[in-house]
């Protein structure tokens, strides 16, 4: 199909599509009120004239990649201390954790539904002088018209999977052109750099992995710590879960002879929190929420059979907590959740069999010997419980996960260096 026609019949769908967008955006509202504040910004309305034009614009879908954007960020300010940013987000996690990168200056909104005239009257107000896309956020309409409005836009922290790229290319009238249109990808890895130039990208460099810049709070790290010592007893964590896990989990832990370690479950998602609350309850195991203490946990919290993480921003604080992690989204066919941030607290991580949404970082964990990959879950958890006994290989695994995540820093500075010489190009000789 040709390009034009391809992206004519896609912006013409999204159209037809707008009022089921703010029906679901609504929907989720629902649970997750800040779904349903400030809808106009999703079409491009604003309440107020023209601002300031000249922002460096990040969009950072969600939480994971607004954590990501958290180290380039500070490693633009380092190199460009008078720098304003325009921060976007899809989701509500993800903007609600980029208040804190705000300086004077800056600004926050939500990223326009991928039509014309959305984004046309998006870049029409904000006037960002560079569009940076995290990881995997390509929109056809989008770098079409960043194209007519002379914008670059630079696909960073870029990754890509074998099924992604065989997904795209099923689209290609449509995603060749968009990944065409990048002035720059700075991916994680030299396959995924591989896999972007086959989509059609033409200037890819390999920078690295910003997860591994991502600056972890000691004190929770230590807050967590203390809390394992006042327990007594190890902890097993399911990090980072996804839905389907935590009852397989539940239904091999029951079976498990007593006394058991702490059972820690964390969520991915916050709107499946009182689900998960739910399924312990019914598995007849003694729960207590993070939400419901502030400080310490109370007594009846040490003795209870299964802690619920259902806080945000605390991930340190549980990776602390742990003694060893099992790592969601790996045991079932979802392609598995980042290890990073629990390698650079210095937590041992048990993986599944499906980790190819993060397939370098595992191996390279794996290799290092601060991950170990397990065929089931059954399996991760009767080599849980054998660490949770085996302090001194639980130490060995601790040091190599921090010295492996340590010899991995470095592409936040790479990423901001690039990006910036993007948006001031050197001049051309006379």
């Amino acid at each position: 199909m040709p390009e034009g026609l391809a992206l004519a019949l896609y912006a013409a769908a999204l159209r037809l599509l707008t009022p089921l967008y703010l029906l679901r955006l609504w929907r989720r509202g629902a649970r997750e009120p800040l779904y349903r504040q400030a809808l106009g910004e999703r079409l491009g309305f604003y309440g107020g004239a023209s601002t300031e034009r000249g922002r460096l614009w990040i969009h950072a879908v969600s939480l994971g990649e607004t954590r990501a954007a958290s180290a380039l960020v500070a490693a633009l300010r380092e190199r460009e201390p008078g720098l304003r940013i325009l921060l976007t987000h899809s989701t509500a996690t993800g903007r609600e954790a980029a208040q804190v990168l705000l300086r004077d200056g800056d600004a926050l909104t939500w990223l326009p539904y991928d039509t014309p005239g959305a984004v046309r009257r998006f870049l029409r107000h904000w006037q960002p002088r560079l569009g940076v896309l995290m990881e995997t956020e390509v929109w056809p309409v989008l770098q079409n018209e960043a194209r007519c409005a002379r914008l670059p836009m630079v696909l960073a922290n870029a990754r890509l999977s074998e099924k992604s790229l065989r997904q795209g290319l099923r689209f290609e009238s449509l995603m060749r052109p968009a990944a065409r249109r990048l002035a720059l990808v700075l991916a994680q890895t030299e396959a995924d750099a591989g896999r972007l130039r086959a989509m059609g990208a033409p200037r890819v460099e390999v920078a690295g992995n910003l997860k591994y810049d991502i600056a972890v709070d000691p004190a929770l790290i230590a807050r967590g710590q203390a809390w394992a010592a006042r327990l007594g007893r190890p902890v097993l964590m399911l990090a980072v879960s996804r839905e389907g896990e935590e009852q397989a989990l539940l239904d091999l832990w029951v079976r498990q002879p007593s006394p058991r370690p702490l059972l820690a479950i964390v969520p991915r998602h916050p709107q499946r929190f009182d689900e998960v609350a739910a399924l312990v309850t019914q598995a007849g195991l003694a729960l207590a929420r993070r939400s419901t203490w502030t400080d310490e946990p109370p007594p009846q919290a040490l003795a209870a059979d299964v802690w619920l993480g259902d806080s945000m921003r605390e991930m340190p604080l549980y990776y602390g907590l742990a003694s060893v992690a099992l790592l969601g989204g790996s045991f079932e066919p979802l392609g598995g959740q980042n290890l990073i941030e629990a390698a650079a607290c210095g937590c041992p991580v048990l993986a599944g069999p499906h980790t190819f949404n993060f397939a370098e970082a595992t191996e390279l964990a794996l290799a290092a010997g601060a991950a170990e990959r397990c065929a089931t879950l059954g399996e991760a958890v009767t080599r849980g419980l054998t660490l949770c006994a085996d302090a001194p290989s639980r130490g060995t695994m601790a040091a190599a996960a921090l010295a492996f995540a340590g010899a991995n820093r470095g592409a936040a500075g790479r990423m901001a260096d690039a990006l910036l010489a993007v948006s001031h190009p050197t001049p051309s000789p006379p």
